[in-house]
């Protein structure tokens, strides 16, 4: 049985309307969206792109790109994605890098994409992070460099994002962009796979095959603690995100 390859770049449109909240009124704004009330939504972000709020923005961006209340607008949607993006709000850099990426809505253009999804990296977006370690990987839009890309899942792994962990794992088991390490790629499938990701458990159970029992459980005890610490640290983040902005 062989290892699964790299999970690639996820090239789908983010319509998730989880958004911390930055006001009152953006927050009213997600909470109606959140309950199906497009009108109410509208409105109240319509009052916040007459200051250019760039969460809001990327909401209305998304509003009419999947046609929530209104009817579906691309080209207005592109409109907005970009504004919020020169505003370098993340996720709609990460949006802007995917739909380059795909050629949707404007003309397939890696370079562009690689350049968006490396800013929305830098902002620290988990999903810009693990996409753009596959970037690195793929050379997509950038020459091939295992190295930076293994540095990308680590910092996206970091914030538990599980398909970060996966790709690492592998990235250590075939000594991709990093010394072959068996015991690392069983430690950070063993974290992937406490989120239930099913072919992390997969691989993990090949690893066990390759190491002692020793090994094993030295690797189960670094798996929990690192994981812990990983949840501490995403915690900490969004206590300290929440607090600046209210």
């Amino acid at each position: 049985m062989k290892k699964l390859t790299l999970v690639a770049l996820a090239l789908a449109v983010s319509t998730s309307f989880n958004i911390m909240a930055f006001d009152g009124d953006y927050e009213h704004g997600v909470f109606q969206l959140n309950r199906g009330e497009f009108k109410a939504a509208i409105d109240e972000f319509t009052l916040l792109l007459k200051e250019k709020y760039a969460p809001a923005q990327f909401q209305m961006a998304l509003i009419y790109l999947n046609g929530y209340g209104v009817k579906k607008d691309k080209n207005k949607a592109l409109e907005l994605i970009k504004e919020a993006a020169e505003q370098n709000y993340p996720e709609a850099l990460f949006n802007l890098s995917l739909l380059y990426s795909e050629g949707e809505l404007v003309k397939k253009d890696l370079k562009q994409a690689f350049t968006y999804m490396k800013k929305a990296a830098d902002k620290n977006l988990p999903n810009a992070q693990f996409n753009l370690g596959v970037m690195f990987a793929n050379g997509e839009g950038t020459p091939v460099d295992p190295t930076r890309a293994a540095r990308w899942y680590e910092k996206a792994a970091n914030q538990n994002f599980v398909l970060a962990q996966f790709n690492l794992a592998l990235m250590y088991f075939e000594g991709k962009g990093v010394r072959m390490n068996l015991q690392e790629s069983y430690i950070w499938n063993t974290i992937a796979a406490k989120s239930g990701y099913v072919p992390a458990i997969k691989s993990r159970d090949m690893d066990e095959r390759n190491l002692g029992m020793r090994d094993i459980k030295a690797a189960r005890e670094i798996a929990d603690k690192r994981y812990q610490q990983i949840l501490e640290q995403v915690d900490l983040r969004t206590k300290m995100l929440t607090e600046n902005l209210h």
